[in-house]
């Protein structure tokens, strides 16, 4: 990190503000990439990020860019401060008497990061996609000469009992993301909310082996001598350009994980039973291109996010809060 603070709380202070405020600026380009990625060729109700997010102000209103939001910033700080606090767990226990790592080791740290996360990332982004989806399906219900009229999904709809065939009910009724929580738990127990889980595993480890060697070397090309931190500006730029690069690296796992999460299907929308069988479905039937849909959202999604990420740890500020508020007793 840009500077490394020697307090595991504070650690999930900087991570956890870092999310929240990331997630509230990048958040529509986010639900941009989740429907675009679920598009099927000859049913694209949406033809860019900018079409998608114009759409969904015409149809649902400034709030409907935020569908879904709740989930994130609710679950956003643990999954972010597990991210990267274990990253630097890692870090300074791979590293022998203060020297440097290596790049294996870097790789190793982010590897163990990423497999940590997945604790909180799998359910959060399981719920985020049903909520975040449901403007896309009913947008698709509005083109009948696309779809069959028997086959129509409602918006928001309760999760049929039918987890494996991925089919909704018909009642359409708004739902939060607490009730489909309850729906999935009560009949699938704890692994209703961890479908995905292997998918998650896939795109984040990957990404945590990129990302975190990556900014380290290159946070490391703007210090003015070895023994000091880089400048404020070269450490964002560095969370932008390692998390940038490490989202679009990995965006053919995201596509597989978000059409594996999507439980609720449009007309002619197949299920998938797992990730060899999503990704040979897609390879066949609209080629390598599809695992390339939503990489620049995720781009602009992750980016501000990493990068917001470091200057947070830069700036001290959960050391700050820490230091001036009655938290300070958990840094004791």
């Amino acid at each position: 990190m840009a500077q490394q603070p020697n307090s595991l709380p504070a650690k999930l202070i900087n991570g956890g503000i870092a999310g929240i405020v990331g997630v509230t600026c990048v958040f529509p380009i986010d639900l941009a990439k989740t429907r675009l990625q679920n598009q099927r060729p000859g049913q694209q109700v949406y033809k860019s990020m900018v079409d998608c997010l114009v759409k969904t102000v015409r149809s649902e209103g400034f709030v409907g860019m935020y569908r879904g939001a709740a989930v994130n910033l609710t679950l956003v700080t643990p999954e972010k401060a597990i991210k990267l606090a274990a990253n630097d767990f890692f870090r300074q226990h791979l590293s022998k008497n203060g020297k440097g790592l290596t790049v294996f080791k870097e790789m190793l740290a982010g590897c163990g990061a990423g497999m940590c996360q997945v604790v909180v990332t799998t359910p959060m982004e399981m719920l985020k996609i049903q909520l975040q989806d449901a403007g896309r399906l009913a947008a698709q219900q509005q083109k009948p000469v696309m779809m069959s009229t028997t086959k129509l999904v409602a918006t928001n709809t309760v999760l049929s009992r039918s987890f494996n065939s991925c089919t909704v009910s018909s009642a359409p009724r708004a739902v939060s993301a607490t009730q489909i929580a309850k729906e999935l738990f009560h009949t699938h127990g704890i692994q209703g909310l961890y479908k995905g889980l292997g998918a998650t595993l896939i795109r984040d480890v990957p990404f945590s082996i990129v990302y975190f060697p990556l900014f380290a070397n290159l946070n490391r090309l703007g210090k003015p001598s070895p023994d000091a931190a880089s400048p404020f500006y070269w450490a964002f730029m560095s969370g932008c350009v390692a998390g940038s690069t490490a989202a679009v690296a990995v965006n053919p796992c995201d596509v597989v994980k978000t059409r594996l999460q999507s439980l609720n299907k449009g007309s002619a929308e197949e299920a998938y039973s797992g990730v060899v069988d999503c990704v040979s479905k897609i390879m066949r039937k609209e080629g390598p291109s599809a695992f390339l849909k939503g990489a620049g959202c995720r781009a602009l999604v992750i980016a501000p996010l990493f990068g917001i990420a470091q200057v947070m740890y830069f700036a001290g500020v959960g050391e700050y809060i820490l230091d001036n508020t009655p938290l300070n007793l958990l840094s004791a």
